[in-house]
């Protein structure tokens, strides 16, 4: 089992991103309060593991704030989870695909682009499938795969 680390929402593209304890999954749409509503990239989701890496590479403390998305998670592996579902807090995500860092990133600080780049470091995003409440502390787990239709 994971859990949430961390909480992001953003008010507006390329916007400042708002640390929260808590936010609100809405199914089909994404999270309350955050720019990115509809679509397949309604929630954004990095891995704490994985930050740490990036940091390594960098040589120090990065604040992982600068890849923008909505949710640090730990102790769930995220590569390679396109098409399954993760619950999160009382909601659930159904996860479309890797996120590809942009030069926004290598704006932020220097190196850092490249080094999300690998591994899929830079995190997943999904659209949330059941809504739910989350919250810095809650569980994090990859349930079964989900039926076809839900792909």
């Amino acid at each position: 089992m994971g859990r949430v680390e961390q909480i992001w929402l953003k008010r507006l593209r390329r916007g400042p991103m708002d640390p929260r304890r808590r936010a609100v999954a809405v199914a089909g749409r994404g999270l309350d309060g955050n720019a990115n509503q509809g679509g397949k990239r309604q929630v954004t989701v990095i891995s704490a593991d994985a930050w740490r890496a990036v940091e390594r590479e960098l040589g120090g403390a990065v604040d992982p704030v600068l890849r923008r998305a909505n949710l640090l998670v730990s102790g769930v592996e995220l590569a390679g989870s396109r098409g399954r579902l993760l619950r999160v807090g009382g909601c659930r995500l159904l996860i479309h695909g890797e996120l590809r860092p942009c030069r926004q990133m290598e704006e932020s600080r220097g190196g850092l682009q490249a080094a999300l780049s690998r591994d899929w470091r830079g995190g997943v995003y999904g659209e949330v499938v059941e809504g739910g409440e989350l919250a810095v502390g809650d569980e994090v787990a990859w349930e079964p795969e989900p039926p076809a239709a839900m792909r």
